[in-house]
């Protein structure tokens, strides 16, 4: 079950974690806890017993012969002996729980992280690099990983085990105690300046890893490009730029980070060699009994036991001091990866949807269980309490729309126009003129900012988006297939499709000839993208996914642009096959094929200027007329 963890951008990265954690493994967490704390408490009570072993065991034996103190010699060996045990065994527990818990959590997190990546609008992939994305699924999980799986646990039981030391040592001695004192308050001094500079840069590093890799990813993608323009030299500037961040940011990290634990390390050596100077001299005033400042007893087995434990204390807190860095990179991951979980999901207030329907006698619609090549559109009216059926046909029109995708910088302005059932309607004008915008709204991709869309009548905010999108089917100019049969990527435009309907599609698309000379035929596994097709024949297998998928809409945008004229005009008679008795939208440089369209709307910096059939633009002499005739070039 997935669970919903968007509580806001603002709430605390740490305490939300733990939520996370607590969620799918709380039992384990509270066994790994006690766990945690039987390791802690058996590493720091044996210094007790190493005590009690010299006072109790040794010394005496020395005066009165070891064979006065044996039993009680004995008996401490095998309470040290278990408790050891006890510790080694906790401490294997806790590692095997916590490696369960860990790897559980980040697939809980990726499956979280990817389907919440599903919900998100066309906006958020146009704005965010997508090397930048896949970092959070890679370098960000990783970093949660060692936060979780290393820093955390070893964060608790050094506190336990500080705790306990601390504790046992007050009991001992409190001067000696109060000598650690100090020194611990210049080590979390050193560890706060030196260790708070480590966490910056590795958050730092974090980023320009996550910048890095979207660089990479970019070039990786437009790698032809880069070679045909032989910008070979240029990219690698760039690269060594993105790298020299990367390398600055990562050299400062680990070099505060590497220093730290020498630091920490002689301040524990200067530590234990000053405690065993005050340690020696509170023995020789205990010993002349000398009386100054309430010294109180001490012994050798007691020195002893606290150079023990002071020795321990230095080297845990050493040890911890390595995870600040560690913790610090890890909830930097972890806030990006909540950053993605918290982004505001694609908006739909649509409730009109689309079920499969037939006709009555008297003509009029009603659902049906099952399917019948008649599709309706299903509209409850709240105020009255009543549903309607509207017969899907394919009906769209577009009235005074106005849209820009940013505010206050209008790239449609005062659209209108209408396409009736089974209708081609072609869209012409330069590049950035507004033709895949209409398509783009008429899909809702983005919303417009004024006028109405309607289809078959219903404002098309009213349609449930998945809804909507089931009934458009799309060809785009930029071909993706995905990693898996031909048969399976001209399945994807209708996954109930039978074998034979995907065939039949792929013969309307006349993609069947080169298909079935393939080495595997329909069965042949495509990888990259379809690198091992050309151009021609990755659209023909997209174009084959569109008519499968058999909807009443279709939007070809520049859908043969990237075929060359041979194909061409083996495509257009199944193209011509495919467009009859839909609606169509058009979208081509090519004017050629669309000359037999219903209407043709010349489009200019986001406004119509012509609108006609073929026949009629050229009889105007306008611009589609200088466009046909080659005076001006669409580009």
């Amino acid at each position: 079950m997935r669970v919903n963890y968007h509580t806001g951008k603002s709430g605390n990265t740490f305490i939300r974690l733990l939520s996370y954690l607590s969620h799918y493994y709380g039992i384990q967490l509270v066994a790994t806890a006690v766990c945690i704390v039987i390791s802690s408490c058996a590493s720091a009570i044996a210094t007790i017993f190493l005590q009690k072993l010299i006072d109790e065991c040794i010394t005496p034996g020395i005066t009165e012969g070891f064979s006065a103190v044996w039993t009680h010699l004995k008996s401490i060996l095998i309470t040290m002996a278990v408790i050891y045990v006890l510790g080694v065994a906790a401490a294997f527990a806790y590692t095997r729980m916590m490696a369960v818990v860990t790897q559980g959590t980040l697939k809980h997190m990726r499956n979280d992280m990817f389907s919440r990546m599903q919900t998100l609008p066309i906006r958020y992939f146009d704005t965010h690099s997508h090397g930048d994305i896949m970092s959070t699924y890679t370098n960000d999980t990783d970093a949660i990983r060692q936060l979780i799986g290393q820093s955390l646990p070893m964060l608790l039981q050094s506190s336990l085990t500080v705790l306990a030391m601390f504790l046992m040592m007050l009991y001992f001695s409190v001067w000696l105690t109060l000598a650690v004192c100090v020194f611990l308050a210049v080590m979390l001094l050193v560890t706060r300046k030196v260790g708070g500079a480590s966490s910056r840069f590795m958050i730092a590093q974090q980023s320009a890893l996550a910048k890095e890799e979207g660089f990479i990813e970019e070039m990786m993608s437009g790698q032809k490009v880069v070679q045909v323009f032989c910008h070979e030299e240029e990219s690698k500037q760039d690269f060594v730029r993105y790298n020299e961040q990367l390398f600055q940011d990562s050299e400062k990290a680990f070099q505060f980070g590497n220093i730290l634990m020498p630091i920490l390390n002689n301040l524990g050596n200067l530590m234990y060699v000053s405690l065993d100077v005050i340690g020696g001299l509170l023995l020789y005033f205990h010993v002349s009994n000398v009386s100054w400042a309430g010294i109180g007893t001490i012994s050798a087995g007691i020195i002893v036991a606290f150079l023990g434990m002071a020795r321990q204390l230095s080297q845990t807190i050493g040890q911890s001091s390595m995870q600040v860095s560690l913790i610090a990179m890890g909830l930097a991951g972890a806030r990006r990866v909540f950053h993605l979980m918290d982004e505001e999901p694609e908006q739909d207030e649509g409730y009109v949807t689309l079920v499969h329907a037939r006709k009555r006698e008297d003509g009029s619609i009603e659902e049906s269980p099952k399917a019948t090549g008649i599709w309706a559109w299903k509209h409850y009216h709240k105020d009255t309490d009543t549903t309607t059926y509207t017969e899907l046909k394919g009906d769209i029109r577009l009235e005074h729309v106005d849209f820009g995708y940013e505010p206050r910088k209008l790239v449609l302005k005062d659209i209108s126009l209408y396409a009736k059932p089974g209708q081609k309607i072609a869209f012409v004008g330069a590049t950035g003129a507004g033709k895949t915008t209409i398509t783009n709204l008429i899909n809702r991709f983005y919303d417009i900012e004024d006028g109405k869309i309607r289809y078959d009548g219903i404002n098309i905010n009213k349609i449930h988006k998945p809804d909507l999108r089931r009934s458009l089917g799309i060809v785009l100019q930029d071909v993706n297939l995905f990693t898996g049969t031909v048969m399976e990527n001209i399945r994807y435009g209708r996954l109930d499709a039978t074998d034979e309907e995907c065939i039949a599609a792929a013969k309307l698309a006349n993609a069947d000839d080169f298909i079935q000379r393939l080495p595997q035929g329909y069965d042949t596994v495509l990888t990259g993208n379809g690198a091992s097709l050309s151009q021609g024949q990755r659209q023909l297998i997209s174009i084959a996914r569109a008519a499968v998928a058999d909807p009443p809409v279709m939007i070809l945008d520049e859908a043969t642009s990237s075929i060359d004229t041979r194909t061409e005009a083996l495509v257009q008679v199944g193209m011509d096959n495919l467009m009859e008795g839909r609606t169509v939208f058009v979208i081509a440089h090519r004017l050629s094929t669309i000359r037999n369209s219903k209407a043709i709307i010349v489009l200019d910096h986001g406004q119509i200027i012509e609108r006609g059939s073929h026949e009629e633009l050229l009889e105007k002499k306008g611009t589609y007329y200088q466009l046909y005739t080659g005076a001006f070039e669409l580009e």
